[in-house]
C-alpha cells in the first residue's frame, strides 16, 4: 500500500459517527409526522439502487496500486456517507411506513449494525494513531543516520566548507531502538501492548531497580499508546465485523410487498455499511484484524459487481500486503540486532 500521511485522517469517522446519530434522530420525528407520500416513490428506490452502483464502479476502477491508499480511504468514506444521506431522505420521505412491521423491525436491525460499526471506527482511530507512531519512529531512525551534512562555516571566500557528519555509538543505538520498536509494534497489531512490555524486557540495560523499572514502564505506555484506548483487550475486528454482517438477508418477497419496496435500501445500506467497515479493516491496522467474514451479494443488485469485484480485489492485495510486511519485519529485526 502506498505510503501516505495519516494526519487528519479520523475527520471522516467522526463525521460517519454524527451521521449515525442523525438517523436515530430521523426516526424520532418519525414517529411524530405524517406520512404524505409521493408519486415518484418507486423512481426515488431505483434513484438509490443506481447511485450506489455508480459511486462503487467509480471506487473501484482504481488500479491495483492505489486501492487501499488513504486518497481511496477518503474517497470510500465520502461515498459512504454520500449513501447514508440518501437513505435518510428515503426514510425521511416515508416516515409513517417506517413505523410499521416489518420495517420498524428491519430499521432496529440496521440501527444495532451501525453501533457495532462505530466500535469499529473506534478502533480505525486508534489504528491511525499506531500508523502515527511508527512515522516517528522511522523519523527517528532517519533523524539518527540521515546523511545530511553539518558544521557549516563560511571560509574568507565566502564559500560554504561542509563536511558529513559522523556518526557514533549513540546514533546507532538510537536509531536501534527505534527499528525495535518499529519491528514489534507491527508484529503485535493484535495486542500493542503486549508488545511494548516484550520491547521493554529485551532492549537497553538491565536494571532491577523496582521503581526506575515502573517508572521507565510507565513512560513508556504513555509514549506508545495501546490500541486498546477505546477498545477492550478482548475485542476483536474480526469477531466485529462478523456480527455486523449476522442475519444480513436479502429481503423476502412479502417483506417486500409488506414494506413498499423500503426493505430493499435497507438491505443495500447494510451491505454497503458491512463492506465499508470491513474494507477500512483492510486498510489500517486495528486490534485482532481479519477479513474472514461472509459477504454474499446477489449479482441482480446493481452494486453487486462492483463491490464483489472490490472484495476480490482487496483480499488479494491484503494478502500480498501481510506478505511483503512479514518479510519487512523480519529485515528490521535483523538490521536492528547488527
Amino acid at each position: 500500500m502506498p505510503a501516505t500521511d495519516y494526519r487528519g485522517s479520523s475527520a471522516p469517522l467522526t463525521n460517519i459517527g454524527r451521521s449515525f446519530l442523525s438517523l436515530r434522530r430521523d426516526q424520532v420525528h418519525a414517529m411524530e409526522s405524517p406520512n404524505h407520500g409521493s408519486a415518484s416513490h418507486e423512481v426515488e428506490l431505483e434513484s438509490f439502487q443506481r447511485q450506489v452502483a455508480d459511486r462503487f464502479n467509480d471506487l473501484a476502477s482504481v488500479p491495483s496500486d492505489e486501492l487501499l491508499s488513504l486518497p481511496w480511504v477518503r474517497k470510500l468514506l465520502d461515498v459512504f456517507l454520500c449513501c447514508q444521506e440518501e437513505f435518510r431522505v428515503i426514510l425521511f420521505n416515508n416516515k409513517a411506513q417506517v413505523m410499521k412491521p416489518p420495517m420498524d423491525r428491519l430499521i432496529a436491525d440496521f440501527y444495532e449494525r451501525t453501533v457495532k460499526a462505530l466500535d469499529v471506527c473506534n478502533a480505525i482511530r486508534d489504528g491511525i494513531e499506531q500508523i502515527k507512531q511508527w512515522q516517528k519512529l522511522l523519523e527517528i531512525v532517519l533523524c539518527a543516520l540521515g546523511d545530511s551534512n553539518v558544521n557549516t562555516n563560511t571560509n574568507n571566500n565566502g564559500n560554504n566548507n561542509c563536511y558529513p557528519r559522523t556518526l557514533g555509538e549513540g546514533q546507532f543505538r538510537r536509531a536501534k531502538k527505534a527499528l525495535i520498536d518499529l519491528a514489534i509494534g507491527m508484529l503485535y497489531e493484535k495486542d500493542s501492548s503486549q508488545g511494548l512490555a516484550h520491547r521493554n524486557r529485551s532492549f537497553g540495560r538491565n536494571n532491577n531497580s523496582g521503581s526506575h523499572s515502573k517508572d521507565h514502564h510507565h513512560r513508556s505506555l504513555g509514549h506508545f499508546r495501546s490500541l486498546s484506548w477505546s477498545v477492550s483487550r478482548s475485542w476483536s475486528a474480526a469477531r466485529q465485523l462478523q456480527a455486523i454482517g449476522n442475519n444480513l438477508a436479502v429481503p423476502r418477497g412479502n417483506e417486500v410487498v409488506t414494506t413498499n419496496g423500503l426493505a430493499m435500501p435497507v438491505y443495500t445500506m447494510g451491505s454497503v455499511l458491512l463492506f465499508v467497515m470491513w474494507a477500512l479493516v483492510a486498510a489500517i491496522p486495528c486490534q485482532d484484524r481479519g477479513l474472514q467474514v461472509h459477504f454474499y451479494v446477489p449479482r441482480q443488485f446493481s452494486w453487486a459487481a462492483p463491490i464483489l469485484s472490490l472484495h476480490e480485489r482487496i483480499i488479494e492485495e491484503f494478502i500480498k500486503w501481510r506478505s511483503v510486511r512479514g518479510c519487512w519485519v523480519i529485515w528490521l529485526i535483523l538490521c536492528s540486532f547488527r
